[in-house]
């Protein structure tokens, strides 16, 4: 089987993110909010226009994965606490399907978000993840990232870590 070839996002991919996230999400996070608020999440989170709008701001970098169909992506963007302060970025989301995982896909993804933000002169790179996420939090750690906090997901009510690496 071919690699997967990464690219930016652009905005007729929206339709294939969502799909991305709602297969990966389901694997990821069934098991701990339930199949239901991941539908509602989904539903919410991952609005097909806001996904267009999102790879059509230069501000972020967008890019997906592509063999015959999408099978991941990642998406970063200046963290919004930060302001005017554009050296953190914030990883807002990356997942691969589950059969993808432990292919090296995510961090092939994230290794070419990296390097844009290299590019672009950012120092850092924060993250939030599920704290009982524990194939994310292995992916994180194994990746450098550094947990820095544990808080409450406001929206889901369950813990949540948050990670930050330097570029």
């Amino acid at each position: 089987m071919t690699s997967p070839a990464i690219r930016p996002a652009r905005p007729a991919d929206a339709a294939g993110i969502r799909r991305v996230a709602r297969e990966s999400w389901h694997a990821a996070y069934d098991d701990i909010i339930g199949a239901e608020t991941v539908d509602d999440t989904i539903d919410r989170w991952y609005d097909p226009d806001r996904l267009r709008e999102s790879a059509r701001r230069p501000s972020h970098e967008f890019f997906v994965a592509e063999r015959d169909r999408l099978v991941g992506f990642v998406h970063v963007a200046p963290d919004a606490e930060e302001g005017e302060e554009k050296s953190i970025f914030e990883l807002v989301r990356i997942y691969v399907v589950s059969d993808e995982w432990g292919s090296g896909l995510g961090t092939r993804l994230l290794v070419r978000a990296e390097r844009r933000l290299e590019d672009r002169n950012a120092d850092r790179l924060r993250l939030t993840v599920l704290a009982d996420n524990e194939v994310g939090v292995g992916f994180y750690e194994s990746r450098g990232f550094e947990r820095i906090e544990e808080r409450e997901d406001a929206a889901l009510g369950v813990a949540e870590f948050v990670y930050e690496k330097e570029l």
